[in-house]
């Protein structure tokens, strides 16, 4: 039986998540909006709040208008929601229930992607 190297398993989970970007779902995004989803993302499994303001203070995705404009163009796609807060001039992002089923599937791709095969 062949060695199946950890390497190995990762190339073939990213052949998965090409196959299911071929799906018809959420319109694609580019790479500043997918390090914007990871970060609300994670955010939001550990339930942090995370506002339209504290992402715009990120100084690491770029000028706060690009990335005001990137989370307007989220939310367009459909990927994100901008909840209220007890503060009607801070909105907290979420990602939408569509967002959420692209993670179930990457999960899955993760799944298909070892298959029991990890080996040391």
């Amino acid at each position: 039986m062949k060695k199946v190297r950890p390497a190995d398993i990762y190339l073939r989970f990213l052949q998965l998540t090409e196959a299911i970007r071929g799906l018809p779902t959420l319109p694609e995004l580019d790479p500043l909006e997918e390090r914007i989803l990871n970060i609300v993302a994670r955010a939001q499994q550990e339930q942090l709040r995370l506002s339209v303001r504290d992402m715009m203070a990120k100084h690491e995705l770029g000028a706060p208008a690009t990335v005001h404009a990137r989370l307007k163009s989220m939310r367009e796609k459909g990927w994100i929601m901008l909840s209220d807060t007890d503060d009607a001039r801070r909105k907290q992002i979420e990602l939408t229930q569509a967002a959420l089923q692209h993670f179930d599937r990457l999960s899955q791709c993760m799944l298909r992607a070892t298959d029991g095969k990890i080996q040391g």
